[in-house]
């Protein structure tokens, strides 16, 4: 746009690039800081693949970049929590077909797990079973130990057996790991067409938050509102933000569950708790 030769990187005229993205011209709406960000790493990775350094941390850059932030930064979307009674409601929607049975384990193994999408969809039957595996599982008496290689590194993630076959997360993943006959490879697979056997080829991540999305409809959750916006309230994320809100423990085994690095970062996943519950105020003596 600006008849400027990309290579080598110029900082500055990068800086000016992030300006136009953060100002709209024409039809075209200013990008959000998170795209404009995004953006920027495209570009650093591009120029990083042709042989050349980008230091983001020039002052042509991380000026703009940090006034951007400044004007245009909006607070994090947060995405509803599927609480308690939600995912018992969402999995009776389910049958009992192969392809129901796959999809109960993944909403519970998700929910009880504290499990992003691609943590589910990425877990193999055993240790380096696939070239791709993100963790294998390792189903026990008491419970199933997840091993999981997520991008906070690697983490183990203990799911206890529940109250009831009927709600019992392992219980549900034992049952689909028996009828699809899956012994070996990724332990989250599709489905032939007519939903009777089990195929070699590993799920999509996007599987798991089409799922979420539709049962939550299924089930009425949230039907209050319009289906379009109970659709945007509800992603992967909402099983996470579940167990941060409806597990009844200790603040730090949430953490350990969901592996987080700091409990500020858990806390921004329970929905419902009591931002009060240690009042500074009080215990300073006023």
């Amino acid at each position: 746009m600006k008849r400027i030769d990309p290579l080598p990187p110029s900082p500055k005229m990068i800086g000016l690039y992030l300006a136009d993205l953060a100002a709209p011209t024409g039809k075209a709406p200013a990008l959000s800081v998170s795209t404009i960000d995004r953006r920027l790493s495209g570009l650093s990775w591009n120029y990083t693949q042709r042989g050349f350094t980008l230091d983001r941390k020039n002052r042509h850059i991380a000026t703009v970049l940090a006034g951007i932030k400044r004007k245009h930064a909006r607070p994090p979307v947060q995405k509803e929590a599927i609480l308690a009674e939600d995912i018992l409601d969402m999995i009776a929607t389910l049958g009992f077909g192969l392809r129901d049975l796959r999809d109960r384990a993944i909403l519970l193994i998700g929910y009880a797990g504290g499990l992003r999408r691609s943590e589910i969809v990425n877990l193999d039957v055993h240790k380096d079973d696939t070239a791709d595996s993100g963790g294998w599982i390792e189903v026990e008496e008491k419970g199933a130990l997840l091993m999981l290689n997520a991008k906070t590194g690697w983490r183990e993630v203990e799911i206890g057996r529940g109250s009831s076959d009927q709600t019992c997360p392992v219980h549900a993943l034992e049952q689909w790991l028996n009828f699809a006959k899956i012994d070996f490879g990724p332990v989250f697979v599709r489905t032939s067409r007519d939903g009777t056997s089990a195929l070699k080829a590993r799920l999509s991540d996007k599987h798991v938050a089409r799922l979420i999305k539709q049962t939550v409809l299924d089930a009425g959750i949230r039907s209050d509102l319009p289906e379009k916006e109970r659709l945007t309230l509800f992603s992967g994320h909402s099983l996470r933000a579940g167990l941060a809100s409806s597990a009844e423990v200790d603040e730090r085994y949430v953490q350990k569950q969901l592996g987080h690095a700091s409990a500020e970062m858990t806390r921004r996943y329970q929905r419902r708790r009591d931002r009060f519950r240690v009042n500074l105020t009080k215990a300073a003596g006023l």
